[in-house]
């Protein structure tokens, strides 16, 4: 199995390549767009947009031929998108276009990478990282993506593709003492998504989700007031005040992107040391329910900044390339019944005590809904492997991330 990961590096153009590649994106983008609107909107297939406006588009636009045909295939795989979350491909910006292996490559003697720009050729040097010279490193990329930040700089994308391992079957470790149940329990992490404790494992790992909420609260202060600085101050106040949001803007972003990094990376290096698999939530569709409850302007901000889609996602590309499997479960349930007995009890915030008297559990509610996770899981790890197993290559929605097969109901016994 493959997998594609995409490395982000700088550019760095002179005045006249900058201007080239100005220009190119302009283009694409009108490419786009007149393909977008010739072609009737149910077509969604690159071959059929490509023979219908190809020509009109080499001599309207100036764009080469693999740039063209990149065009089309944009419209294309955007349409295809677009009709799995029944919405239409409305308009194209000027801030991307997509290259092949004929007209882009990459050159490891002297770290540049060669484009066609409108004008032929341009070869344009890189700022790589650490990170990014060990990747491409003896490698030879055949596609990436010509990007503009927010920032006004010019990235490219490189794709490159790793082969990764087979997912490591999760079997039980003999250990005296245990039952089978208990040895398949422990063989398969549950992690139980939250916003006051960000992840929660059934091994007891747990990352507080207080150092992070302080941060976006503190940033979301910081931009209110520079906000009305910027529109409602003296002159010399509104320029400093816009020019202080733009160095402040993606910090929040890059912080917890840094977070879900981390911890994503120690619950995979958990699994690798334990021969385990990782059963997730499958919480898609949570923040559409959770808004349509009355709650205060605060509450509403910091339940829409939770960031568990990017944790997930982290969790699975890592599973991935480690070879971990990933099973998404459906959350019904999970905090409301008691791990031991499967009784429904009662939970008070970070506290949950079961109801039943023979059991009579009370611990962690976190805790409690990442072991009830883990059992789920267990359930996907012994049953076949069909079409309903969901492990980290099968089964996907239309984000690309890994969908719940619905399990039997926890009920109360």
């Amino acid at each position: 199995m493959e997998q594609v990961l995409t490395l982000v590096c700088k550019l760095n153009p002179s005045q006249k390549q900058a201007e080239e590649i100005e220009l190119v994106l302009k283009a694409f983008e009108s490419a786009c767009n007149y393909a977008n609107q010739k072609v009737k909107p149910q077509i969604t297939s690159k071959t059929t947009i490509q023979n219908m406006v190809y020509n009109e588009i080499r001599a309207l636009f100036g764009l080469s031929a693999s740039l063209a045909v990149r065009a089309c295939a944009r419209v294309g795989a955007n349409r295809k998108t677009a009709k799995l979350k029944d919405k239409p491909v409305k308009v194209f910006k000027p801030t991307s276009a997509d290259y092949d292996a004929r007209i882009f490559s990459f050159r490891e003697k002297d770290w540049t990478v060669s484009l066609t720009l409108m004008n032929g050729r341009e070869h344009i040097k890189i700022d790589a990282g650490n990170y990014q010279r060990g990747k491409l490193k003896g490698r030879k990329p055949t596609s990436a993506q010509l990007c503009k930040h927010r920032d006004g700089n010019y990235y490219i994308h490189i794709q490159i593709k790793d082969k990764t391992p087979e997912p490591i079957k999760s079997t039980p470790l003999a250990t005296t003492g245990e039952t089978p149940a208990t040895q398949w329990l422990n063989n398969v992490i549950g992690v139980d998504f939250g916003r006051r404790d960000i992840a929660v494992t059934s091994n007891g790992d747990k990352w507080d989700g207080k150092q992070i909420n302080d941060v976006r609260d503190k940033f979301s202060r910081v931009r209110s007031s520079l906000q009305k600085k910027a529109t409602k101050g003296t002159r010399s106040t509104r320029r400093r005040a816009r020019q202080i949001l733009q160095r402040l803007s993606g910090k929040e972003r890059r912080f917890q992107q840094w977070l879900n990094h981390n911890i994503s990376r120690s619950i995979i290096q958990d699994a690798l040391k334990n021969n385990a698999a990782v059963a997730i939530e499958d919480l898609t569709g949570i923040r559409k329910r959770t808004n349509q409850k009355p709650r205060s302007k605060t509450e509403r901000r910091r339940s829409n900044s939770w960031s568990f889609y990017q944790l997930r996602s982290f969790l699975e590309y890592k599973g991935v390339q480690f070879g971990v499997e990933i099973i998404a479960v459906p959350p019904a349930w999970t905090s409301q019944a008691c791990h031991q007995c499967l009784q429904i009890g009662l939970r008070s915030e970070k506290r949950f005590k079961c109801t039943n008297e023979a059991c009579s559990w009370s611990g962690d509610a976190d805790l409690n809904g990442a072991k009830n996770i883990a059992a789920i899981g267990v359930n996907f790890v012994n049953s076949p492997r069909g079409s309903k197993c969901l492990c980290c290559e099968l089964s996907v929605d239309s984000s690309g991330l890994l969908k719940a097969y619905t399990a039997p109901v926890i009920r109360s016994v």
